[in-house]
Order: structure tokens, then C-alpha cells, then sequence
């Protein structure tokens, strides 16, 4: 069994700067550029995920990183106020485009984005 106290993931972007443009200026989130061209993101509550470039990058078709939020409306405000549009994949979805999972008894609050290479974030209610 894996016994190291540590864990992270990564996933690929089509490029690195506007990447760490985005999780910086627009997520709030400290973000570096290391020696091999990789981006390391730093995550609230200390761990981290490393975005690297890929040539023939393709977006993920899932969620590749959720980050949970105190007030998802303020948080979906502030996308909205950097340029960031939600993603609707149907259901139950309000005006915002926030699927209230809470009020159905399905789960938390929760609003999908795209970062600039496509892949599928989301905001989520604590």
C-alpha cells in the first residue's frame, strides 16, 4: 500500500502562461512556472496540481479540479465579473447556471468553467 504523506495530481494545458494567467489573476491562486516548463498550482489547504503543456492537448471531458467555496453565488459573481462563463449541462440549474443540488437533496451547489484549455472546473458549495 502507497505509505507517503503526500499526493497530487496533474493534467495537460495547451499553454502554460495563459494558464497560469488564469488560475492566478482570475482563480486567486499562487502559481509557478518550474524549471521544466511546468505549472505548479498551489491549492487551498496545502497541497498542489501540476498543469503541463501538451502539444496536442485535448480538454478533458470531465472535471479535473473542483475547489470548494463558502458562497458559491459570490464565487460564480466573481467569475462573472473576470470574463468566466458556466458551463450548462442541463438539469436542474437556475438563472445563474448553478446547479442547487442542496435544495434537491443531490449533492452540493455546484457550477462548472472552462480554464483557458479547455478543461472542466468547478466551484462547489461547502
Amino acid at each position: 500500500m502507497l505509505t507517503t504523506g503526500h499526493a497530487f495530481s496533474g493534467f495537460s494545458v495547451r499553454d502554460v502562461e495563459a494558464s497560469k494567467e488564469f488560475y492566478e489573476g482570475v482563480l486567486g491562486l499562487h502559481a509557478e512556472v518550474n524549471a521544466m516548463g511546468i505549472l505548479d498550482v498551489a491549492l487551498p489547504g496545502g497541497s498542489h496540481v501540476i498543469l503541463y503543456p501538451k502539444d496536442d492537448h485535448v480538454p478533458a471531458a470531465f472535471t479535473v479540479l473542483n475547489l470548494e467555496v463558502d458562497d458559491i453565488d459570490v464565487a460564480v459573481g466573481e467569475l462573472a465579473e473576470n470574463g468566466v462563463s458556466l458551463e450548462n449541462y442541463g438539469g436542474y440549474a437556475d438563472e445563474k447556471g448553478v446547479m442547487r443540488g442542496k435544495a434537491k437533496g443531490m449533492g452540493p451547489d455546484i457550477a462548472w468553467f472552462l480554464d483557458p484549455s479547455g478543461n472542466i472546473l468547478s466551484v462547489l458549495s461547502s
